[in-house]
């Protein structure tokens, strides 16, 4: 395949450029088109553009040789895609919010043979354009928002950007959170390995990040936190716990092994995360909706075990 130009329409302006191509190029990996548009390959307008560079009615995106691959039948299990139907907590003909179990990664790639949006979009196939609003980290449970039409993905990112979407997250926090405190106004710097790997860390050059930590219950060594989020920086809530000394039960990144390995003993074997509510006004009906997403049962048997005093 030679080089490609695609005219952005009305119904993709105001999206980035990565998500642009990802819905154009289904089939090939995340990684590679990531990769294209760091080394220059992508232009826009025959300008240079950043992943996150955002395109406008009538832009002309170059797309340099990509080999796409054969496209092939979903690969997802039968058993997966019920289990994800059965998360679905809202769904119209506009959009829809799933209680995404942890250790689902929300795209394909990287070793990774189907994520949350192949699985969605085997199920719902005729929603020609669903997308994913915002992401989720792989480990992390609970709310996510997909859109089924381009223009309501618009509507739903300036609505992320104008910070008019409402996130609140339940975090199982190790030790015990400074008392009194509530607002983390630190700004977060993320770096990308050579392996891939992301790794965020609180500094001067990051860009601003703000959460909000409300504490719910105490037990003897850890603490359960509702955490709300002005910004939506990569591991943020994770980082921001790290920097007060409360690393996040189960964080195999920023957390302790030593203390992950006895929470294991209370159910708690992943990142202890969960997007429990989201609230945004809904595009089309312009009514408030708040969703709630119910804890899975690991977590419930972790603040269980906790609460009967065996922590």
């Amino acid at each position: 395949m030679g080089v490609k130009f695609l005219e952005v329409t009305s119904e993709d302006e105001g999206q980035r450029v990565d998500n642009f191509l990802m819905r154009h190029y289904r089939n090939v990996p995340k990684t590679l088109i990531y990769r294209i548009i760091r080394k220059g390959e992508v232009r826009v307008n025959k300008g240079r553009v950043k992943q996150n560079t955002r395109l406008a009615d009538g832009d002309v995106v170059r797309v340099p040789p990509i080999k796409v691959p054969e496209k092939t039948e979903s690969t997802v299990p039968a058993g997966q895609l019920q289990r994800i139907e059965d998360s679905i907590l809202y769904e119209d003909k506009d959009l829809m919010v799933i209680n995404k179990p942890s250790g689902v990664a929300v795209h394909g790639g990287s070793g990774i043979q189907w994520g949350l949006i192949e699985v969605v979009r085997a199920l719902r196939p005729l929603a020609k354009r669903l997308e994913l609003v915002h992401r989720l980290d792989r480990e992390t449970s609970g709310c996510i928002l997909l859109a089924k039409k381009a223009s309501v993905l618009k509507v739903l990112h300036e609505q992320i950007r104008e910070n008019k979407m409402s996130k609140e997250y339940l975090a199982l926090l190790t030790h015990h959170w400074p008392k009194g405190l509530e607002k983390i106004d630190l700004p977060l710097l993320k770096n990308t390995l050579k392996s891939g790997e992301r790794v965020v860390k609180v500094s001067k050059e990051g860009k601003p990040s703000v959460s909000y930590f409300r504490v719910l219950e105490r037990f003897d060594d850890c603490e359960l936190a509702a955490v709300r989020l002005k910004t939506g920086r990569t591991h943020q809530i994770r980082v921001h716990a790290l920097s007060q000394g409360c690393p996040l039960v189960g964080d195999d990144k920023y957390g302790d092994k030593t203390l992950n390995k006895a929470y294991k003993k209370l159910g708690m074997k992943r990142l202890a995360l969960h997007a429990q509510y989201l609230g945004f006004e809904h595009p089309v009906t312009q009514a408030w909706l708040k969703v709630e997403a119910p804890l899975h049962d690991d977590f419930e048997l972790t603040l269980t075990n906790l609460r009967g005093g065996k922590a």
